[in-house]
C-alpha cells in the first residue's frame, strides 16, 4: 500500500520533462492513495469554488472519511455498487472519494434521465444505494426508481446548504419551487446524517488494477448502454497522462468545471486530474453561458474543458465582449469536432489555446490531444498520449491491418483501457480484438487516419457511414465543408432511406444570428464541392438542434425526430 501522506506524482513528474515521456510507464495507484496523498500536500488549499463558497482538500478529505464511515455503518463495503445521480454539486467529491474508500465501486447516473432510464442501469448494475440531492429535477425520479426497483437506500443531500450563506438564504426563499420535499420513509437518509460522525472506518484493501472503482455508462459502438468497468488504474494513469501534456504542471491551476462530473470527459479531465495537481474546480451547477462567463471573471480561471457547442454559445453572449479572458491558458475540446472556424474565433476572442482531444468512456476518458503550446494540427485529435499506442485496422475485418494510404478503424491500447463491460462477456468480445502477440486492443469504431507526424485524423463512425449506391459516405466530411459557410452554426448530416441508391444523405443545419441563407441556396453552394455520391437533396434549416447530456450535436436524437416526422 502506498503512504498516503507521500506524493504519488513525484515519482512520475520528472518522466514527463524527459524526451522519451511517450515510453512512460505508470506504476499501479489506486484512486484513495492519489486523493489522500494530494489532501495532505494541498491541506487548506481550496478544491472546491461552488459559486462562491470554498471548500478546502482537507474539509473534502474529512467529508469522504464521513461518507465512508457512515456507509459502513449501514452494512455496505468492498465490491459493493454505489450510485451518483447528482449535478454539479459539492457532494459528488465527497461522497465519489468515499465510496472508493470503501472499496466500493461508483456508478455514474446523468440526472437527466427518465425514471425508466434510470431504473434500468440501476437494475443493470446491482446499485444498492443511491446519493441525490433535493431538487425537483432530480428527486422525484430518484423516489420513483426506489420504489421500482431493488434499490435499497437514498442518500439526500441539500443544494442550499452547500452554498455561500447569503446564497444559501436567497436560494430558501426564492427557489422553493426548485426544491422537493424528502419524504419521511425509513429508506432515505439526510446527507447530513449520513456524515454525522467521527469518519473513522477501516481501510479497504485495494488492488488498483483490479479493483473497479467507476462503472460508467455509454452506448459504445452498437447504441446499447453498457456499463465500462474502470479500475482504480485506469482512472489514476489516465489523470496521470493529461498532466504530462501540461507544461504548467504545479503552477496556479483553476479549472471551470461546468463539464457534467458524471461524464467520462470531466470525471478525468476536470475531476481527478485536478486534484492530482493541487488545483481548484471552479465548480458551477451546469452550463450557462452568462453564468460561466462571470465566474471566469470572479475566479480568474485558467483552464476550461468543454464541447463545441460551449465555445460557440459563449462566444454568442453578448457579456463575451466585455469579458477579460486574460487568466485563460487552455481550453480541452472533447466529445463532438471541433471546426477550424469555431477554434480560430474563439482563440482569437480570447487569447487561449483551444487543444482538440479524443477518448472514450471505454478509455477512461482520453486516448490522444494536440500539444498544449507547440505546434498542433487543426482538424486532428492530436497524438496518441503518454503510454497509449493507436493503429489502424481493416474496417471489415479488426484482425488485419487497413491497407496502405486508407482510412482504417482505431484501435487503441494503454493503462487507461477498461477491464471490460459490466456484466456483458458478449459485448466484451465484440469490442476487443487480439492481435498475434496475445495484445488486446479496444475497437473504438472511428475511422480516421495517421499521418507521418503520428497526428490522428477522425474520418467518421463506423455506424454513421451512409451507403449510397454502394459507396460509403462520411458524414462528417459533409459536415466539415459546411461550417465554411458563414452562415452556418451547426450542422448534421444523415442518411434517409432511397429506394433506388440505399440511402441518401441529407443536412440540417442552424444559421449564425444576423446571416440570413435559404436552404436552396445553401444545397446550390455545398453540392458543387462534394463527389456526385455525396450530394445532399436537401439542406434543412432548423432554430435549433437535438444534443446530448454534454451539449454535443445528437445525430442519434435527429434521426430520431426525422424518423418520427416521416420526412
Amino acid at each position: 500500500m502506498t503512504d498516503p501522506t507521500s506524493d504519488p506524482v513525484a515519482a512520475w513528474t520528472n518522466a514527463y520533462r524527459h524526451p522519451m515521456r511517450w515510453q512512460t510507464e505508470f506504476p499501479p495507484l489506486s484512486m484513495v492513495d492519489a486523493f489522500d496523498a494530494a489532501a495532505a500536500k494541498a491541506g487548506t488549499a481550496p478544491l472546491i469554488d461552488f459559486l462562491g463558497r470554498h471548500y478546502s482538500y482537507a474539509e473534502t478529505l474529512d467529508g469522504a472519511n464521513r461518507v465512508a464511515a457512515g456507509l459502513a455503518a449501514l452494512g455496505y463495503g468492498p465490491g459493493d455498487r454505489i450510485g451518483l445521480f447528482l449535478p454539479n454539486v459539492p457532494h459528488y467529491l465527497a461522497a465519489y472519494y468515499g465510496i472508493l474508500k470503501l472499496g466500493a465501486t461508483v456508478v455514474n447516473f446523468s440526472p437527466l434521465y427518465t425514471a425508466d432510464e434510470l431504473a434500468h442501469q440501476v437494475a443493470d448494475s446491482g446499485t444498492r444505494l443511491l446519493f441525490t440531492v433535493s431538487a425537483k429535477a432530480v428527486l422525484p425520479t430518484a423516489l420513483k426508481v426506489l420504489e421500482r426497483s431493488a434499490l435499497e437506500r437514498l442518500v439526500v443531500g441539500s443544494v442550499a446548504g452547500a452554498l455561500p450563506p447569503t446564497k444559501s438564504l436567497l436560494y430558501r426563499l426564492f427557489k422553493r419551487s426548485e426544491t422537493a420535499e424528502r419524504p419521511d420513509d425509513p429508506r432515505i437518509l439526510a446527507f447530513s446524517k449520513l456524515i454525522a460522525n467521527d469518519g473513522r472506518h477501516d481501510r479497504a484493501t485495494i488492488d488498483p488494477l483490479k479493483t473497479i472503482a467507476l462503472i460508467q455508462y455509454t452506448g459504445g459502438t452498437t447504441g446499447v448502454p453498457k456499463g465500462a468497468m474502470l479500475s482504480h488504474q485506469n482512472l489514476s494513469a489516465n489523470a496521470r497522462q493529461i498532466m504530462g501534456l501540461d507544461p504548467h504542471v504545479g503552477e496556479a491551476d483553476r479549472i471551470l468545471g461546468v463539464l457534467p462530473l458524471f461524464h467520462v470527459f470531466a470525471n478525468t479531465c476536470v475531476l481527478n486530474r485536478t486534484v492530482l495537481n493541487g488545483g481548484c474546480i471552479v465548480m458551477l451547477p451546469r452550463f450557462e453561458a452568462g453564468q460561466v462567463l462571470a465566474a471566469l471573471h470572479r475566479t480568474k480561471a485558467t483552464s476550461l474543458p468543454g464541447v463545441p457547442t460551449m465555445y460557440q454559445a459563449l462566444l454568442d453572449h453578448p457579456q463575451a465582449a466585455r469579458t477579460d479572458f486574460s487568466s485563460l491558458r487552455v481550453c480541452i475540446s472533447g466529445g463532438a469536432p471541433l471546426s477550424a472556424e469555431l477554434k480560430a474565433k474563439f482563440e482569437a476572442t480570447t487569447g487561449a489555446t483551444v487543444v482538440e482531444g479524443y477518448g472514450l468512456s471505454e478509455s477512461s476518458g482520453v486516448v490522444s490531444a494536440n500539444p498544449y503550446e507547440q505546434d498542433g494540427k487543426p482538424g486532428t485529435i492530436g497524438q496518441p498520449i503518454p503510454a497509449t499506442i493507436v493503429k489502424l485496422v481493416d474496417k471489415g475485418d479488426p484482425t488485419s491491418p487497413a491497407p496502405d494510404g486508407e482510412p482504417g478503424e482505431i484501435v487503441i491500447r494503454g493503462p487507461q483501457i477498461m477491464q471490460g463491460y459490466w456484466g456483458r462477456p458478449d459485448a466484451d468480445g465484440e469490442v476487443f480484438v487480439t492481435d498475434a502477440d496475445g495484445h488486446d486492443w479496444l475497437r473504438t469504431g472511428d475511422v480516421g487516419t495517421i499521418d507521418a507526424d503520428g497526428f490522428i485524423r477522425i474520418v467518421d463512425r463506423l455506424k454513421d457511414m451512409i451507403a449510397v449506391s454502394g459507396f460509403k459516405v462520411f458524414p462528417s466530411q459533409i459536415e466539415a465543408i459546411l461550417y465554411h459557410h458563414p452562415a452556418i452554426k451547426e450542422a448534421l448530416v444523415i442518411g434517409l432511406p432511397d429506394p433506388y441508391r440505399g440511402e441518401h444523405p441529407r443536412a440540417y443545419v442552424t444559421l449564425n444570428d444576423g446571416i440570413a441563407a435559404t436552404p436552396e441556396e445553401l444545397r446550390d453552394w455545398l453540392n458543387p464541392q462534394l463527389g456526385r455520391h455525396e450530394r445532399v437533396d436537401q439542406v434543412v434549416v432548423r432554430l435549433t438542434m437535438p444534443k446530448t447530456m454534454i451539449g454535443k450535436l445528437s445525430r442519434k436524437d435527429l434521426i430520431a425526430e426525422v424518423t418520427a416526422e416521416g420526412t
